[in-house]
């Protein structure tokens, strides 16, 4: 699935199924909860922190792609084409980091 097919996919969902957007605001809030779930999730799998035993379970995958879905809410409800948003960014970051990492000493 592309980038543009995964936002018509959401939006017709939330079209359909949801009956329409939650606030920019209020998905900025859950983008906010859904990072949070990774972090926890991350610093528990990862880190140095240990899992509940309900917790034991929990799909990293599955969070991420939480964490993807109100971002594509987001970007639907304000005219974001994220197709075009992440080549220009990426063609940013050529441009800004063409030297920067390759002469950092810390990365070699």
């Amino acid at each position: 699935m592309t980038i543009n097919e995964a936002q018509k996919k959401v939006d017709q969902w939330v079209h359909t199924v949801g009956v329409r957007y939650f606030s920019e605001l209020t998905n900025t809030a859950i983008l906010m909860e859904e990072v949070g779930e990774v972090a926890r999730l991350m610093s528990r799998k990862y880190g140095d922190q240990s899992f509940k035993e309900s917790e034991k379970d929990q799909d990293l995958g599955d969070e991420l792609a939480d964490v993807l879905w109100v971002l594509l809410c987001i970007a639907n409800q304000t005219g974001v084409d994220l197709t075009d948003a992440i080549n220009r960014n990426i063609d940013k970051k050529n441009i800004r980091d063409a030297l920067r990492h390759i002469s950092n000493d810390k990365l070699k």
